[in-house]
């Protein structure tokens, strides 16, 4: 089952139910103000391509949204997820040491990737993430493409990353060096899952 957005929040605050409902109360106060003046709820809806009454139930802080409806939501106002996700966390400023038991862990569940958040938070202008890769993942079909500059170090098992036209073979130790705003994909042709870990400046999500 997909980690929603809001159960990764309330993971990097504290944990429980409390925590998740704060989270939902600012992450649904920041996209009505996104929203205000610019759209309806029903226009916003539409250019986001999900239903009117879900998107009500997340400005009212009811809904918890997975990280693809987040995700379409931002992309409707012209946002970054990340600009979502900090209004959903503390206003004060994080510790700068993340323990491996408080990342914060998001799962894509249309495509499998795990992603856990190595920095702080994405106030910053460098993000870095620990990302699963499955067995037989390839986004070939739909390639990633962002601004900025990005460093991929592959931690365990083989991975085929694809920038531009050029293709290269990624082993455990292997890193690689690219700018994001070419397409790329990731491909995982093996049976075993593949970790790496990723710093992308500035923050892409």
């Amino acid at each position: 089952m997909a980690f929603t957005i809001l159960n990764a929040i309330a993971g990097q605050m504290n944990d429980g139910y409390e925590a998740e409902e704060a989270a939902a109360r600012r992450l649904g106060e920041m996209i009505r103000r996104a929203r205000s003046g610019r759209f309806t709820v029903q226009e916003l809806a539409r250019r986001a391509g999900i239903a009117a009454g879900s998107l009500s139930q997340i400005e009212r802080g009811k809904g918890n949204p997975s990280f693809r409806t987040l995700q379409k939501i931002a992309d409707a106002l012209g946002l970054r997820i990340g600009d979502l996700v900090e209004a959903a966390t503390s206003t004060t400023r994080g510790p700068m040491v993340v323990r491996r038991h408080e990342r914060a862990r998001l799962q894509v569940g249309y495509d499998g990737l795990i992603y856990e958040l190595l920095t702080p938070n994405l106030r910053g202008s460098l993000e870095m993430l620990q990302t699963r890769i499955p067995p037989g993942f390839s986004n070939q079909s739909n390639p990633f493409r962002h601004e900025g500059e990005e460093c991929v170090l592959v931690l365990e098992g083989d991975l085929r990353v694809c920038v531009g036209d050029t293709e290269h073979h990624l082993q455990a130790g292997d890193a690689i060096t690219y700018d994001p705003a070419l397409p790329h994909w990731w491909a995982n042709e093996t049976d075993r899952e593949a970790t790496v870990v990723g710093a992308v400046t500035p923050p892409s999500f």
